[in-house]
């Protein structure tokens, strides 16, 4: 009897230190998942690939910054039930972010978001410049050509320049330059349909195509957003009569790489498909990028006869209706008489 009840006395005593040492365990362990993590620097980010498994992911905190064991992170995201359920994406904490936090926001797909913006008027050239100086985007079409890149887009037979919607874009800090261009090719489309289903019976423009090149001339030579609907009526006027669109942007657009600021006799006289003073209609491409009120402008110009504009120095152009006025103009504004 006496052996039976030590015997007793000693399970319970290891059942009440069991108890106690797990009540220890569940203590310790609220604590840390209440605490903030400590952390190398105040921002810690990481890019999680699809399929990381979350063994991985604990691990690249750490790397990253976050201090504390990899083991202990990976098992709250094992106990927690929601392992599986962390999303790809790119993802950033600061002080102060605790365990519950740092799951909550990857299963959430809370990513961090950075932005790029694509200027009106700009090339596809400095587009992609600009995308190649863009935080922590992925240069996936750094080594493709302009048809390569189209030919990613889906759409090869598609000339390149004018192709992408000039605006603000986020994106996911890891993601590519790529995903960042289908977007903007996306929104030119239908940008460009919905402006191209308002044009008047009367225009003098044969498709979308030829909608998108004009646009992106009179975005080029609009210095002040008052006078675009004014830009985009010279043009069309012209375009009506058969006169030739003599716009220099065209022209310097041509001349390509070796423009060094300074348009030439020789290069308003040299022949190229973009040389618009030499070859009447429109160039073969767009020039630039053009913004939504651009490519309305095209399809809206502005009932008035003007033929000839010159630019006044503030920003602002002079229109006229003939030649004459015109010249007066050029002198009045240009050289000063």
């Amino acid at each position: 009897m006496i052996a039976r009840g030590y015997r007793l006395r000693t399970l319970k005593s290891a059942l009440i230190a069991s108890l106690l040492a797990l009540l220890l365990v569940a203590g310790a362990t609220w604590v840390w998942l209440h605490q903030p993590l400590a952390m190398s620097a105040q921002t810690v980010e990481v890019s999680i690939e699809s399929g990381t498994p979350p063994r991985r992911i604990a691990e690249d905190w750490v790397t990253a910054g976050v201090q504390t064991p990899p083991w202990l992170l990976y098992q709250w995201f094992r106990w927690s039930g929601d392992a599986k359920r962390i999303r790809a994406g790119s993802y950033q904490i600061d002080r102060p972010t605790t365990p519950i936090g740092l799951l909550e926001m990857m299963v959430s797909g809370n990513e961090t978001m950075a932005f790029v913006r694509l200027t009106e008027g700009w090339t596809l050239s400095q587009v992609r410049a600009e995308l190649a100086r863009a935080e922590a985007l992925k240069p996936l079409t750094a080594t493709m050509s302009h048809t390569e890149l189209m030919a990613a887009l889906g759409d090869a037979a598609t000339p390149a320049e004018g192709r992408f919607f000039p605006d603000t874009y986020s994106y996911s800090k890891g993601s590519s330059d790529l995903a960042v261009l289908r977007r903007a090719h996306r929104a030119m489309r239908q940008r460009l349909a919905a402006a191209w289903a308002e044009r008047s019976a009367d225009t003098p423009l044969r498709s979308a195509d030829e909608l998108l090149t004009l646009a992106s001339i009179i975005e080029k030579e609009t210095g002040s957003p008052a006078d675009r609907g004014k830009v985009a009526a010279v043009f069309t006027n012209r375009l009506r009569l058969g006169m030739p669109l003599q716009t220099d942007p065209s022209v310097i657009y041509g001349v390509g790489e070796s423009f060094d600021g300074n348009l030439r006799r020789r290069d308003l006289q040299k022949d190229t498909p973009y040389n618009t003073y030499t070859r009447a209609g429109l160039p073969p491409t767009p020039i630039s990028m053009p913004g939504k009120a651009s490519l309305l402008a095209a399809v809206h110009p502005l009932p008035i006869k003007a033929l000839y504009f010159v630019a006044r120095g503030d920003g602002s152009s002079e229109f006229s209706d003939d030649l004459a006025a015109h010249n007066r103009a050029v002198n009045k504004y240009q050289r000063g008489r």
